[in-house]
């Protein structure tokens, strides 16, 4: 489908000037290239195409506008053409010549001549006849964006089959018609990392009169832009760019990207940690249980300790599990965490609930890793129960070198909002239902042949038959659980028609179902093949999504090859591991979820997997009509065959499901066979028909030829062999049936462009960005108007198969969301487009990311159709190497947007080794480099599959078909050849791998283009070779038309090895790169030559391995021979012998620099072959030029040099991306003159180290007046308390030091002055009971809070960026600026120490700085001017990932370097004090040693990695530094994994012999050596010699005594005037008024101190300090300086790199020797608990139910006693006395229990030290929430007693007690949230009534009784003033309780307690006995008497 214009020429043209013309047809305008100084005709003869993808309406129109065209002003329209389609629509072709008219629509004499065609959308292909079929001129296919404004359109560059026929070539062919900017010289050679032509091309072009034979295409520069635009009056910020470079390789219409990484990622095993720890549970169903927690993680479980009689255990305890698995066995692990109750060695227990996640679940997490989070726990037993109670837990899953950044470990005082914290991913409801997978398996086809089984081959050799042996069945795996369908015995299609049902919560957090057929066997079963389904990619989670669904659909299985031996070394991919090989089977399956009404009766509530039977498929429809397929295959090329197979004939197989593979799968299906149900007849004839009517007679004669003649190869080089497919091509193909589903593949293939153009578009404005060329904005805006078009194109083209048939539920859903989720992308993207502005750009840069990972997404289609395509190559039929290549990829379609990106192109391919052998270097090695030319489609589309092929060859068919013309041919016979010259000019590159063990390498580097290789020379030890080196390949013959090869030439390959003595080559890495080509009719000038040099990445394997700096050209050599070519002139090295140079053009432009070095010294040498390193030097080499260190004479005795400042002059090139690298590398001088290699370092960028001198013009800082530095305190969050209200007479200027004011407001309340209304707080600590402690704990408070104001900013900046995408508008593009501004902010918060809001009652104290990381990352590593260069030495290892760096380090060197070109202004060198020999590296302290003390304060270690069984630790500090070595083994701390340290080491060391300060932390081991938990280095000597001041942190506040003391030996005015000496900074001025100037700035501040004794003096020590906490506002000397801190850095063990095994929270103070000597260390020791007495009295209960039944009356009663204790101290529980026979549920005890514990304040936590068991060696000690536990039983005499309810009160926060019984309710447990809470801590006595509860039959809570209890707490010491006795007991007894009598009564008066019995309860029930008995009695004597006296009556007697 697609409309032609061909436009002819334009005649009757006036004057003399450059002419374009303009097409625009539907919105989308072509722009043709422009035709220099053409007078009255302009031929244009250029053909433009636009696909359409809906019928061309008759009334459309097309447009042609003809302008004079312009550089710099813009073009001036000349005349307009309009023609309304209708002609062309029914004609199908039209030639028109007509007038133009002008912008008064009046004629002008200009006449225009066009050729129009429309090719419809019937689909047919034979729609034109053969003669214009043949003419058509060459269409040029819509290259990237033909016009300089508008973005490209989303049309692929595709060309449609209908180009060129062969052998015919038109007039224009030899030229493309137009390349976009900048594509006229990057098109056809940028690979790599394209350098950005577009805006050099302007400069280099020739001059107008210089007439060429190729016309100048529209290009426009930058600067041209900029002045068009303001001309045009548009705004610089809407300009976009299309695009300027293609990245890698420029794709134009006959080749395809080559992939450059070579190795599989999946399949190979990492190291992965999972972290979990159990902190609490809450609210578990049931009563009175003994909890314990069993974790599951995959197969391993482990379990917490157990909690007697809680509902709410408090564990807190840590565990984790080590796994070395492939990534994807990893994340379907699943995580289980279950709470079991009682069980002991004899019982399992039973299981209350349980939850269960995926690990790739958590893994998705942002930071890996849920935090204190409460799981919900669930009986997978009982559907219809509900939640079962909450679990609160930590889960992390840590790869290898994630670092996972733990929030911070504070007092946990947060309130629990279960609700609000549920273990959830985002999205998730935190209702989840129950619901049912229904997964139907109907059948399978394909199946081996074969049974590779013992078992087979017994049968075998006893019976002699091997006909069908193979037993399918099905397994379905997910969530933990197992399915499988039954065994179909010896079948290969076998049908079960079987549904497995799943029951599982949803949405489930288990993200993948596991689909495997599996071979049963008596021995073992095996996995014949698996497949994954997302359920991401099944189901939409958006309020218009849908549940997951699937198929009935054909799921294709990939594994190992068919080979049939006993043991399949491939065996792991038919289990899903890495990448299948080969074709195993397809299935026929379907899913359905349904969502279960648990109220619902009938429903069957387990949760079993169960297996039943199915219907088969009945709508044969949906699964698709099964349709023939035609693959079609042609091998240009086969090259770098490893020599190691080169010896016999190789032919390559190609297979596509089984068709085609001859080994060992089926030849040509046999039509009879049944292919998609229904019975065999039927189904042949129905085949018959589908198959093309042109071939109905012939079918039977096309046998499928799949694979190529076996050849013997030839020789390239040493290394690799080539086939010799010279002028005759081989070719194969393929007839196949399969179920007609292309609709699928189209969507994810016009989805796939869009991300591809998007990746392409996103690579380049990284490059522009990298290479910091201008407006890389402009071309992002580019990149969205091509995504914005390209999504609504996608929603336009999908529309139309809205009602295509055979879909299923899922292909109608899918739709659906893809366009609403792309009409909403193309939108966004237009909102974006809007914002992009220069200083938004690395945000949007973002955003536009994650759009490209959803479209990713998006494409993969989930119901796959047609099974991926494999080649392998063949040497004496055994198969060596494969590709893979997606069947989409290949598909042809009417419609480009839907081809496959690969159809119909030539594509590079190299073959891989299959399954494991392709891992690791084995792998990197090419098997075999292939050009091969692939196309797939429907036989009855066959007509044009020859269309992409080179032009130029006759087609070869075999011998039958002599007379059918459209048999495929079995090879190409090509006539047509070119002869070109190839010159590669290798410069240098940089940043290889070191192959060596020197840790070097002897790079050479081996070109490979067609069938030659030419090799670079071997440059010894260099990691950085400059070979320059020009390597010429003559006579290189290619294949096909001469225009072809100018826009596709094929890929050179490049392969890095390292040159060994003996052996063979090392292979270092390999890239691509595609030449810049000339025809012999071009001329050899600028802009496309001579080239430029470019960066190509180096990839080895998957990781990259460094850069090549290079240009390639290809040039054609026409019939004059090579005397045309352009001479290679350059200067010929003598010296080099043969070797030619790189040439002057292309070679860079140097200038000379000067380097200087500043050497400091050497650290940490670690032997060379066992012998110490003793006198070392340096050398330093850029560009081969350099300069040796002094020698140091004893590295021992004193590792610094002597003389610290040499340098030397270099050339280096101007432009500073070309720069060499600069080596650095240390030999040690051994006697007789011997040198050894000790180390190397290569400086990969200068970048850093070039000074620039500064602009004199653009003074940056104001150095004229005064400037007052405002010093109110920065309170970055909302102002509470902080700011004072300042009485009337204060002072204006604001006082910088808070807490002095405070102090003075509190002496004012207290006098009763000022500070009027506010709430008195209850207690006042006073100083001396603060702390360092207190202290810490506010400062972490304050971090946490900041974190949230940052995480709630970030929020709040992200909801504003939703709604301005949603509105669209720009006006709110201006406030998003402003609330991204706190996140700015940040450095000015931590600047201005956390002055925090206070909370009411907390008095204000002064706070430190906590970082949550170390203070290198914070402070840049200390570099400020002396740098750490790692020495590296020996291999890179291959194993794993890589050798860790760290194990390669062998020592460090410190230095710097300056480059800065020559020569410098003089100024510089004319400063004052300026010292020559010193250079660049003024005011730099001396090297020699120097005496230090250090002081380390260890405060604490978070989340510790377990080293003992018990999953806990035991550690202590250990610290070493130089060779002092401190191991503090006795205090170690039992069984913790959070220790609390609190400690602090003096070590006197000196720089720089002990610099490296090592704090490690151990496991203390009773038996056996420690263990090593983890350890953190940290390079004290940079932190001493920086400028940021890091010897001693500066504090918040000066004061001079109390927990605040000032630390450092210097005053702050002492530090400050030495800074302002050092800086040359004029200063510091006190002046009066609390005033101090330093260079222009003034600061302001308090001048007074109280000391101890509350005296005031006058100081300005608090003025001085103001000024060091803003030292980053002063200028020129200014930089921030270390705060008072405390560092978190990660432990880390070797045996483990890059785990982190722990965190510790340290800091460091170092101070000189010689100045005066600090005072004592701070006392940083942890807070000792203290004691407290909790005295409950227990008064009375009321309402408790009654439990017991009396014998004689039935009467219920209840003996009550009320039990309690404190959480943790189960075994101190105490009981009251019993109440008897309580009738009414009440109780009178009087009864006092008395609790001693010890309290942490400041962490709100009772500490219990216990042995954990009788053999444990000491005892723990654990934290523990006070919570007090009171229970309520009914006591038996004979069975157990009866727990009937019970109430947890948390000491910190409980409600306060009902005043009476009656307003006592269940409210007060259920509620909690609205009722006051009070702390016995700060109440210090309450009474009142509680209700104890307990849950009913339905799980609901229930009142079950209430308690008057009164709680008393007292200090230790008070309690022992104001003794009180257990029970009633002295002193101070309670009186006894008055119980009525009822409870002793029965033994000491019966009768009275009968009467009471009988009065009170059963009076009227008496009475009511006593009247029956009276009327019973009288009814009786009336029935006795009445005889006698009626016989009296009658007789009358």
């Amino acid at each position: 489908m697609a409309l032609l214009l061909q436009l002819r020429t334009v005649t009757g043209l006036r004057g003399k000037a450059d002419r374009i013309a303009k097409a625009v047809f539907r919105g989308l305008s072509f722009y043709t290239r422009v035709l220099e100084n053409c007078e009255d005709e302009a031929r244009f003869d250029e053909t433009f195409r636009w696909p359409v993808a809906s019928n061309i309406d008759g009334n459309e129109i097309l447009e042609i506008q003809v302008f004079n065209y312009s550089k710099v002003f813009t073009n001036r329209l000349i005349g307009t053409f309009q023609m309304v389609l209708q002609k062309v629509v029914e004609e199908g072709q039209v030639e028109v010549t007509d007038t133009l008219i002008d912008d008064n629509n009046s004629a002008i004499q200009t006449s225009i001549s066009i050729e129009i065609r429309y090719q419809a959308l019937d689909g047919t292909v034979g729609a034109w006849n053969d003669k214009e079929f043949l003419e058509t001129p060459s269409v040029h296919s819509e290259g990237e964006g033909r016009y300089p404004l508008e973005t490209d359109s989303l049309l692929s560059s595709h060309r449609q089959g209908l180009d060129i026929s062969p052998g015919k070539s038109t007039q224009q062919s030899t030229e493309r018609s137009f390349r976009s900017k900048g594509k006229e010289k990057t098109k056809e050679h940028k690979a790599g990392k394209g350098v950005f032509s577009a805006m050099k091309l302007g400069k280099t072009r020739p001059s107008k009169d210089d007439h060429r034979k190729q016309d100048e295409p529209a290009v426009l520069e930058a600067e041209d832009l900029d002045r068009k635009a303001l001309l045009q009056g548009l705004e610089p910020d809407t300009i976009s760019l299309a695009s300027v470079t293609a990245v890698t390789t420029n794709v134009s219409n006959k080749r395809s990207k080559p992939d450059i990484k070579m190795e599989p990622s999946a399949g190979r095993p990492m190291d992965y940690q999972v972290s979990i720890t159990i902190i609490e549970a809450r609210q578990l169903v049931g009563l009175n249980m003994d909890p314990m927690v069993c974790v599951e993680v995959g197969e391993e479980k482990k379990y917490t300790s157990m909690k007697e009689s809680t509902n709410c255990p408090y564990y807190n305890e840590y565990f984790v599990f080590d796994f070395h698995v492939p990534p994807d066995v990893m994340f379907d692990k699943i995580i289980k965490l279950s709470v079991i109750h009682s069980k002991n060695l004899l019982r399992s227990g039973t299981l209350v609930g349980s939850f269960k996640m995926d690990v790739g679940t958590v893994y998705t997490q942002p930071e890996h890793q849920f935090y204190h989070k409460w799981a919900i726990l669930s009986d997978p037993e009982d559907l219809t129960a509900g939640l079962k109670g909450y679990l609160k837990c930590d889960i992390a899953v840590v790869g290898k070198g994630d670092n996972i950044k733990t929030p911070h470990k504070a007092n946990e005082t947060e309130e629990d909002d279960i609700e609000g914290n549920l273990l959830l991913p985002d999205g998730v409801p935190p209702e989840r239902q129950w619901a049912r997978f229904y997964i139907k398996i109907y059948r399978a086809e394909g199946l081996p042949r074969m049974n590779t089984s013992i078992m087979a081959n017994v049968k075998k050799a006893l019976i002699g038959e091997n006909k069908d042996l193979v037993d399918p069945y099905v397994q379905v795996v997910f969530a933990g659980q197992k399915g499988k369908t039954s065994i179909q015995k010896s079948s290969y299609e076998p049908l079960w028609n079987e549904q497995i049902i799943f029951t599982e919560m949803f949405p489930p957090l288990c993200k993948r179902i596991k689909i495997q057929i599996r071979d049963s066997d008596k021995v073992n079963d095996v996995a014949i093949g698996t497949h994954f389904i997302d359920l991401r990619k099944i189901s939409n989670e958006g309020d218009k999504g849908f549940l997951p669904t699937f198929g009935p659909a054909w799921v294709n299985m990939y594994g190992s090859t068919r080979n049939y031996t006993l043991m399949d070394e491939h065996q792991e991919l038919n289990e899903g591991l890495g990448e299948g090989v080969s074709f195993r089977a397809r299935l026929l399956m379907s899913l359905a979820v349904e969502i279960l009404d648990t109220t619902n009766p009938e429903i069957n509530s387990s949760t079993e997997v169960q297996v039943e039977q199915a219907t088969s498929v009945a709508d044969q429809n949906c699964t698709g009509k099964m349709e023939e397929f035609f693959l079609f295959g042609a091998f240009l090329e086969a090259t770098m065959i490893d020599r190691k197979i080169g010896d016999k004939p190789i032919n390559f197989e190609v297979t596509i499901g089984n068709y085609g593979n001859q080994m060992d799968g089926m030849s040509k299906p046999i039509l009879q066979r049944k292919k998609e149900g229904g019975d065999g007849n039927e189904e042949e004839s129905e085949l018959l028909q589908n198959s093309s009517e042109d071939e109905g007679d012939e079918d039977g004669e096309m046998v499928s030829v799949s694979s190529s003649q076996p050849m013997k190869p030839l020789v390239t080089d040493r290394n690799y062999f080539h086939l010799p497919y010279f002028e005759r091509k081989p070719c194969i193909y393929i007839k196949s049936w399969w179920q007609d589903q292309r609709r699928r593949l189209y969507n994810a293939n016009i989805m796939d462009k869009i991300a591809d153009k998007l990746e392409e578009g996103l690579n380049d404005v990284q490059e522009m960005i990298k290479t910091e060329k201008p407006h890389p904005e402009r071309r992002l805006r580019g990149v969205l108007e091509e995504l914005s078009s390209g999504c609504l194109h996608f929603v336009t083209l999908a529309d139309k198969d809205q009602h295509h048939s055979s879909r299923t539920r899922l292909d109608r859903e899918r739709l659906k969301s893809c366009m609403r989720e792309l009409e909403n992308m193309g939108q966004q993207a237009t909102t974006l487009r809007s914002q992009v502005k220069k200083n938004t750009m690395k945000d949007k840069l973002k955003l536009v990311q994650n759009f490209l990972q959803k479209l990713r997404f998006l494409a993969d289609e989930p119901q796959h159709t047609i099974p991926d395509i494999f080649i392998w190559m063949m040497s004496n039929n055994k198969r060596i190497a494969y590709a893979r290549v997606p069947s989409k990829d290949i598909l042809y379609s009417i419609v480009d947007e839907e081809m496959g990106k690969d159809c119909a192109k030539v594509k590079t391919i190299f073959l891989k080794l299959p399954g494991k052998r392709g891992f690791g270097p084995a792998g990197w090695t090419v098997q075999a480099k292939m050009e091969i030319y692939l196309w797939l489609g429907l036989n009855k589309q066959r007509k044009d599959f020859l269309s992409g092929l080179p032009c130029g060859f006759e087609e070869k068919k075999t011998a039958r078909g002599q007379n059918l013309p459209s048999f495929p041919p079995i090879s190409l016979l090509y006539t047509k050849k070119q002869v070109f010259q190839l010159r590669a000019h290798m410069y240098q590159a940089r940043s290889l791998f070191a192959a060596d063990s020197s840790g070097l390498s002897d790079p050479f580097a081996r070109v490979f283009f067609i069938s030659q290789s030419q090799c670079t020379e071997v440059l010894n030890e260099t990691l950085c070779p400059t070979w320059d080196q020009l390597l010429v390949f003559d006579n290189v013959e290619l294949y096909g038309e001469a225009h072809e090869m100018r826009d596709d030439p094929p890929i050179i390959v490049i392969e890095i090895y390292d040159q060994d003595t003996v052996g063979k080559a090392d292979f270092m890495g390999r890239t691509f790169a595609k030449p810049v080509v000339k025809m012999s009719d071009e001329q050899y000038c600028p802009p496309r030559f001579p080239p430029q040099l470019e960066y190509y990445q180096i990839y080895r394997g998957n990781s990259t391995a460094g850069d090549l700096l290079a240009a390639f050209e290809l040039l054609q050599i026409g019939p004059g021979g090579k005397s045309d070519l352009p001479p290679i002139d350059g200067p010929m090295d003598m010296d080099r012998g043969p070797i030619l140079p790189v040439p002057l053009g292309i070679r860079p432009v140097l200038s000379k620099y000067r380097v200087e070095v500043l050497f400091w010294g050497l650290r940490d040498l670690k032997r060379v072959n066992l012998a110490q390193v003793d006198r070392p030097r340096v050398d330093i080499e850029c560009a081969g030029k350099g300069v040796q260190s002094a020698l140091i004479q004893n590295y021992k005795k004193n590792p610094n040099f002597s003389t610290l400042v040499k340098w030397f002059e270099v050339d280096l090139p101007e432009n500073e991306l070309l720069h060499p690298p600069l080596n650095i590398r240390v030999v040690d001088c051994r006697a007789f003159g011997r040198y050894t290699l000790v180390g190397s370092h290569a400086v990969s960028s200068l970048r850093k180290f070039i000074y620039r001198p500064p602009d004199k013009k653009a003074q940056h800082w104001n150095m004229t007046g005064e400037i007052v530095v405002n010093m109110e305190p920065e309170v970055p969050i909302k102002k509470m308390e902080t700011m004072v209200k300042l009485e009337a007479n204060s002072d204006a200027v604001v006082k910088l030091d808070v807490s002095e004011e405070e102090k003075e407001r509190k002496k004012k309340k207290k006098k009763g002055g000022g500070g009027g209304g506010e709430e008195v707080e209850e207690e006042e600590p006073d100083d001396s009971m603060l702390d360092w402690w207190s202290k810490y704990f506010a400062s972490i408070e304050t971090m946490k809070e900041q974190l949230r104001q940052q995480e709630a900013a970030a929020a709040e900046a992200e909801e504003k960026e939703e709604m301005e995408m949603a509105e669209g508008s720009k006006a709110q593009a201006k406030n998003k600026e402003k609330s991204k501004a706190p996140k700015d902010d940040k450095k000015k918060k931590q600047q201005s120490a956390p002055e925090l809001p206070e909370k009411k009652n907390k008095p204000r104290i002064d706070e430190l700085k906590v970082f949550n990381k170390e203070l290198e990352t914070e402070f840049d590593n200390f570099e400020d001017w002396l740098h750490t260069f790692n020495l590296l030495r020996g291999k890179i290892g291959d194993n794993d990932d890589n050798a860790t760096e760290e194990e390669r380090i062998v020592g460090r060197f410190k230095g710097s370097i300056c480059v800065y070109k020559m020569p410098l202004p003089d100024d510089i060198t004319k400063e004052a004090g300026y010292d020559p020999s010193f250079g660049m590296f003024q005011g730099i302290p001396s090297n020699d040693p120097i005496n230090v003390l250090v002081r380390v304060y260890v405060v604490r270690a978070t989340d510790l990695h377990p080293a003992d069984i018990n999953g806990k630790a035991d550690p202590y500090i250990a610290i070493k530094l130089g060779k002092t070595d401190i191991k503090d083994k006795e205090n170690y701390i039992s069984k913790q994994l959070n220790p609390v340290f609190g400690k602090s080491f003096d070590i006197e060391a000196t720089f720089p012999m002990e610099s490296m300060l090592t704090v490690a932390v151990y496991d203390w081991d009773l038996v056996g050596t420690d263990d090593l938990i983890g350890e953190t280095k940290i390079d004290l000597e940079n932190r001493y010699y920086s400028k940021h001041r890091a010897t001693c942190g500066v504090s918040h506040t000066y004061s001079i005594h109390g927990y605040n003391t000032w630390r450092d030996p210097m005053k702050p005015s002492q530090i400050l005037s030495k800074l302002c000496k050092d800086g040359k900074v004029d200063g510091p001025h006190y002046g009066p008024g609390g005033r101090v100037k330093v260079a222009n700035r003034v600061f302001t501040g308090p001048t007074e101190i109280e000391d101890e004794n509350g005296q005031k003096k006058q100081t300005d020590e608090h003025l001085a300090l103001a000024v060091l906490r803003h030292w980053e506002d002063i200028p020129w000397a200014g930089c921030k300086l270390v705060p008072e801190h405390v560092e978190t850095r990660p432990l880390l063990n070797p045996d483990k790199p890059g785990i982190e095994q722990g965190r510790l929270e340290m800091w460091v103070d170092m101070f000189p020797m010689d100045m005066p000597a600090p005072g004592p260390a701070i006392d940083i020791s942890p807070r000792k608990p203290k004691k407290y007495e909790l005295r409950v009295i227990v008064w009375n209960t009321d309402e408790v139910i009654l439990e017991d039944d009396d014998y004689f009356t039935g009467e219920k009663s209840s003996d009550i006693f009320v039990r309690g204790w404190l959480k943790g101290q189960q075994e101190d529980k105490q009981d009251t006395d019993v109440h008897y026979h309580s009738l009414t549920g009440e109780g009178n005890f009087n009864w006092r229990y008395i609790f001693p514990f010890d309290y942490l304040m400041a962490e709100e936590k009772i500490v219990i030290s216990k042995k954990e068991s009788m053999f444990s060696w000491d005892e723990t000690e654990y934290k523990i929430p006070a919570r007090l536990t009171l229970q309520v039983w009914d006591a038996d005499h004979f069975s157990a007693d009866d727990f009937l309810g019970a109430i947890e009160l948390d000491l910190n926060r409980f409600p306060r007690g009902a005043k009476t019984s009656k307003q006592c309710s269940l409210e007060m447990v259920t509620n909690e949230a609205e009722l006051p809470m009070i702390s016995i801590f700060k109440q210090k006595r309450v009474k009142g009534w509680w209700p104890f509860v307990a849950r009913d039959e339905n799980d609901e809570l229930e009142v079950t009784g209430k308690v008057e209890a009164e709680l008393h707490l007292l200090t230790a010491e008070e309690a022992e003033k104001s003794p009180a006795g257990l029970a009633r007991n002295e002193p101070d007894p309670l009186e006894k309780p008055n119980r009525p009598d009822t409870s002793f009564i029965w033994f000491l008066n019966p009768l009275k307690s009968i009467k009471y019995l009988i009065c009170t309860r059963y009076k009227w029930l008496i009475i009511k006995i006593v009247l029956a008995l009276l009327l019973l009695v009288m009814v009786a004597l009336f029935l006795y008497s009445m005889p006698g006296y009626m016989v009296k009556k009658l007789l009358g007697a």
